[in-house]
């Protein structure tokens, strides 16, 4: 069985190799904004999460598709910060203080997939792509924690125990984190 590929194929804009595709969100960014109420990039890779974690290759058939990557692996992030969590409300200041803290994109040394996205063409396109992946990892650690905290107040396990599944072998925090 294949992994499961982005169906949003033309992007508004490219930023090294990677799509910047507009998304559903509160948080104030750079993203595009989204204009039906369909599925967007997150929900996507949301309802493929599952399913293409379990994959140590991923062939990329389109810049959506290394965007795919970079929130299942965020997810995946997520996942581990979450599993500490006691409650919906700690969990959400977890996921903000996640998404707004320090971290690497393509071309820089510590970024993990520097082997499948190129760099930002320039300084101005780099500082756009982090303040972009700012407010998608913003939106993301919303939405996978209303994914995840079910009714009754506790996390979902079914969730949770994808913690530790590894994308491709891959993750976006460093060794020991």
């Amino acid at each position: 069985m294949p992994a499961y590929h982005s169906s949003f194929l033309e992007p508004n804009q490219i930023i090294g190799n990677t799509a910047i595709l507009p998304f559903k969100t509160n948080f104030r960014g750079p993203a595009p904004p989204f204009s039906s109420n369909d599925q967007d990039i997150i929900d996507e890779a949301i309802y493929y999460f599952k399913a293409n974690v379990f994959f140590r290759t991923y062939e990329i058939k389109s810049e959506a598709d290394r965007l795919l990557i970079y929130i299942t692996l965020y997810i995946t992030e997520c996942l581990k910060k979450i599993q500490k969590c006691s409650n919906k409300s700690q969990a959400h200041n977890e996921m903000y203080t996640l998404a707004i803290s320090r971290f690497d994109i393509p071309g820089d040394a510590g970024f993990p997939l520097n082997s499948v996205y190129s760099k930002p063409g320039s300084a101005s396109e780099a500082e756009f792509l982090k303040s972009y992946l700012t407010q998608l990892r913003q939106e993301v650690g919303s939405r996978v924690t209303e994914k995840v905290f079910i009714d009754n107040g506790k996390p979902s396990k079914w969730w949770l125990c994808f913690a530790k599944k590894k994308f491709m072998d891959k993750s976006l925090s460093g060794p020991g984190q």
